[in-house]
């Protein structure tokens, strides 16, 4: 699989990140998932193109916020039980593009306490908005 961050839209961009955010939601086909949450451990990376996300003045205001993340995701895992990783990652990766400086977005998420016998499962997604 090629890197995607060797498309030319890309190349000019400053990559933002949350790594290893670790929330507990209501999540999971089976029954033993939908007795209670569980943990889901998430990372994003935004594409920012380089000139709207450059602060000359030191400010907030002119960056993506990192709270935007965070907050965003937070929202999404607080409308009730989701049946799927697959769609809470296309959820998350689709709020991060309604941002207007954003031009790609990766979300994985990941439940590392479904089966004893490794690390995690989990669902990476990549969306870029045409550019």
């Amino acid at each position: 699989m090629q890197d995607i961050t060797f498309h030319p839209a890309l190349m000019e961009c400053r990559r933002l990140f949350l790594r290893d955010y670790e929330i507990n939601i209501n999540i999971g086909v089976h029954e033993f998932e939908k007795q209670g949450e569980q943990r889901v451990i998430l990372n994003v990376d935004l594409y920012i193109p380089l000139n709207l996300n450059t602060p000359s003045n030191d400010e907030l205001d002119e960056v993506v916020d990192y709270d935007f993340m965070r907050e965003t995701i937070r929202e999404l895992s607080s409308h009730g039980h989701i049946q799927l990783q697959e769609t809470f990652c296309d959820e998350i990766v689709a709020a991060m593009l309604m941002h207007p400086k954003v031009i790609a977005a990766r979300v994985s998420t990941a439940k590392p306490d479904v089966y004893l016998d490794c690390h995690s499962v989990g669902v990476e997604v990549f969306r870029m908005k045409k550019v």
